[in-house]
């Protein structure tokens, strides 16, 4: 039976187009299948990094979706008496990725700026008004099936991705569990469309008050955030009355600054999919992992998780990799995934308190913490791949790549494209495989970021680097060793 496509993605959100794209580069054909007719108009995710934006860069959407974000020097975690608990600092300074640090969105306009990059992909469509409604799965490839305006339609495809949000259809007909990490909490959610900036906040704040925890972040496209706890015994009805909301928003001072766009209850929680793949069946995004929103880490986890799987599907359907390389999908995202949680779950539990005496006792060892140097801090830190496709024991493996960013502003991702990259000093006889790119350090393209490629190599103890197209390293040292090894792990 013939296939329709190599890869069949459910769900068309950031996490979705962003997938299809990257597989596509990497020679998958793709389609995509959507259940609704068109972008959910309003706001939803607030934020993205550095690291989301570079993966964003890598699919030529970045540009646009810069020009509607906006940037904050810092993001405060502040006691009633606005009292500094935490602050996260460096958000507006160019991070690892080559981008600034934190990045306030407006996600409908993420969304078309990633749309817009499909007519331009070698083999990526986008089906809208279908939705999924089960699949079966033999030995050579699975067929998923849709109601569709057109009646009830199939499509054969080789593998089968769920990104499909967090009651993911996919995830339920493939019988995947889910581990409930075990933190839920109601809050209201008002989106607002800003007329004066002069006064509103400057900076994202989580405002710890046991009567009442709030948070106030900036949002993309001349838009702002507030969000508030539901407290034992409200009801989403009362909070949500538009006489709740001006007493909520009354002590802001923004009336007439703003005017309401969207008020929405959620239910905060923690979750992780027990299993990433199933056969042809993979998870990604908010099908595969939920969390709660203080780490501005939802939308993001979704969009890493496409950077990891995309180049994966293509090197497998390019033959140039087995079938098991995927396996590594799950080894390499979910404890990536879990430290994000986590820290997400830290955040939300030291803003959650509403008893006085215990947010007393946490102001007091907080701002104690502080004082001296040894509370949480700085900036927000992610943790290596330990485990999957990466050289163990060798220099720098599983880190994360910096995208070296030149004087005249030029990033090092656009010189090189989006493959494999080998860096550094080797022979130039060295056999290469197809796929890798061999970069000398001699290399023209090389020569704007120079000193850094030289200070990174030297840092590392290694005369070459083998950079994956998710820009983690495999490893560094010998350029031989590296592809010998390389080639022996997939």
């Amino acid at each position: 039976m013939a296939f329709d496509c190599d890869v069949l993605i459910v769900g068309g959100g950031p996490t979705g187009i962003t997938l299809a794209l990257i597989a596509a580069q990497h020679g998958a054909a793709v389609i995509v299948c959507e259940k609704e007719a068109d972008i959910y108009p309003l706001p939803r995710a607030a934020h993205v990094d550095h690291e989301v934006m570079r993966i964003f860069q890598s699919v030529g959407a970045a540009a646009a979706i810069a020009a509607t974000s906006r940037q904050t020097t810092h993001y405060d975690f502040l006691t009633a008496e606005r009292e500094i608990l935490l602050r996260f600092d460096g958000s507006d300074q160019i991070g690892r990725g080559g981008w600034p640090g934190a990045n306030m969105i407006h996600q409908p306009s993420v969304e078309r700026a990633l749309r817009a990059r499909l007519p331009g992909a070698a083999d990526a469509e986008l089906r809208s008004n279908w939705t999924f409604t089960g699949y079966r799965e033999d030995s050579a490839g699975i067929t998923a099936s849709f109601d569709t305006p057109d009646g009830v339609q199939e499509l054969r495809a080789r593998y089968l991705v769920g990104a499909d949000g967090t009651r993911s259809p996919v995830r339920g007909a493939a019988g995947i569990a889910l581990d409930d990490l075990q933190f839920d909490e109601q809050w209201l959610v008002i989106d607002t469309i800003v007329h004066d900036f002069e006064r509103l906040p400057k900076i994202n704040l989580q405002i710890c008050d046991p009567v009442r925890p709030t948070t106030c972040v900036l949002m993309g496209e001349g838009r702002h955030r507030w969000e508030f706890m539901l407290l034992h015994g409200e009801t989403e009805q009362e909070i949500s009355s538009d006489d709740s909301i001006a007493r909520l928003l009354e002590p802001w001072q923004v009336d007439g600054a703003v005017t309401l766009e969207r008020k929405v209850v959620y239910r905060f929680n923690a979750r992780v999919a027990k299993d990433w793949r199933k056969g042809r069946v993979l998870l990604a995004g908010d099908a595969a992992h939920q969390t709660p929103p203080f780490a501005g880490q939802g939308m993001c986890a979704g969009l890493r998780d496409a950077a990891n799987l995309g180049w994966k599907l293509g090197l497998v359907i390019a033959d140039q990799a087995n079938d098991a390389v995927l396996d590594s999908y799950q080894q390499e995202r979910e404890p990536h995934a879990r430290a994000t949680i986590d820290l997400a779950m830290m955040m939300g539990k030291t803003v959650c308190i509403t008893d006085p005496a215990a947010a007393a006792e946490r102001n007091r060892q907080m701002l104690a913490a502080r004082a001296t140097g040894q509370g949480p801090g700085g900036g927000v830190t992610f943790p290596p791949i330990s485990n999957g496709l990466i050289q163990p024991g060798s220099a720098g493996a599983g880190s994360y790549f910096p995208q070296f960013v030149s004087d005249a502003g030029k990033r090092i991702d656009d010189a090189l494209g989006n493959g494999f990259w080998l860096i550094g000093e080797f022979d130039a006889a060295l056999a290469v495989p197809s796929g890798i790119d061999p970069v000398p350090l001699s290399d023209a393209r090389a020569a704007p970021w120079r000193v850094e490629l030289d200070e990174w190599l030297t840092q590392t103890g290694a005369s070459a680097v083998l950079v994956r197209p998710d820009r983690y390293v495999f490893g560094a040292g010998n350029a031989a060793d590296l592809l010998a090894a390389w080639g022996m792990l997939h």
